[in-house]
């Protein structure tokens, strides 16, 4: 048997990167795991690779309420409550300064901020005892990369919410907790240093990385798996850093 075995998992943003491989994961260790996205192609194949018999799509935004309902609609249906949460869904790109514009701006909050803060209070509901609640966070709320502003400071956001729901939620017996990934070798990554017009590159990101390379996204969803286990049951509102030492030194 599995550490999640008949245990109800939801991730967002579980099509593709560090949210596919949670979805794997958590499916592996006996969770059925409910994955939502905007793209239905996508999350098609992502069943698929997770095997249909251990998951369910619903296709979404999570920065859209009514969506966030229709994925709550179904893990209700199912009649288990939830029990793990990985509040993975995010956005972001590259804009200096200067170049921030509303809807640079605007997009990054809605996603990041707003979506996983309607994600979280919809889920309150369904959440069992010794539910788990991971957020995902990001090592550049920290580290000040150029031209990363927006979006590192959605993911401060985010950690900031993991100390407050934390301190919330815990007489339900509810842990809440973020991790915060360094650089992983993503989709999303490759598709945020294609788009953007600053001289940040891949290669930069890979050579601040004390252990010399890029992340994978399997080595980020065995944290999420250890977060939602009973082996990280004494760990309340803490911040995991998955960075290969990245901002440790």
């Amino acid at each position: 048997m599995g550490q999640l075995e008949d245990r109800t998992a939801v991730v967002t943003g579980g099509s593709s990167g560090i949210g596919l491989a949670t979805a794997v994961r958590l499916a592996a260790e006996g969770a059925h795991v409910f994955i939502t996205g905007r793209r239905k192609a996508e999350l098609d194949a992502a069943l698929e690779t997770i095997g249909p018999a251990g998951a369910t799509a619903v296709t979404g935004d999570i920065s859209n309420l009514a969506d966030l309902d229709r994925l709550y609609d179904a893990v209700r249906a199912r009649g288990r409550g939830l029990d793990v949460l990985f509040a993975n869904a995010g956005a972001g790109s590259f804009a200096t300064l200067e170049k921030v514009t509303e809807e640079h701006f605007d997009q990054t909050f809605d996603v990041n901020v707003r979506g996983t803060l309607f994600t979280v209070q919809k889920a309150l509901p369904l959440l069992n005892e010794s539910a788990s609640v991971i957020l995902n966070s990001s090592v550049r709320a920290d580290d000040g990369v150029e031209a990363f502003g927006t979006y590192a400071a959605s993911k401060a956001a985010i950690r900031s919410f993991a100390r407050t729901w934390a301190n919330e939620l815990k007489d339900r017996g509810i842990r809440v907790n973020a991790i915060s990934p360094g650089t992983i070798d993503t989709p999303g990554l490759d598709g945020a240093v294609a788009a953007q017009e600053t001289p940040v590159t891949k290669s930069q990101f890979t050579a601040g990385v004390p252990l010399g390379r890029a992340g994978r996204a399997s080595e980020v969803a065995d944290a999420v798996v250890f977060l939602a286990s009973e082996r990280s049951s004494f760990i309340l509102g803490a911040n995991l850093y998955v960075d290969g030492g990245e901002n440790q030194f």
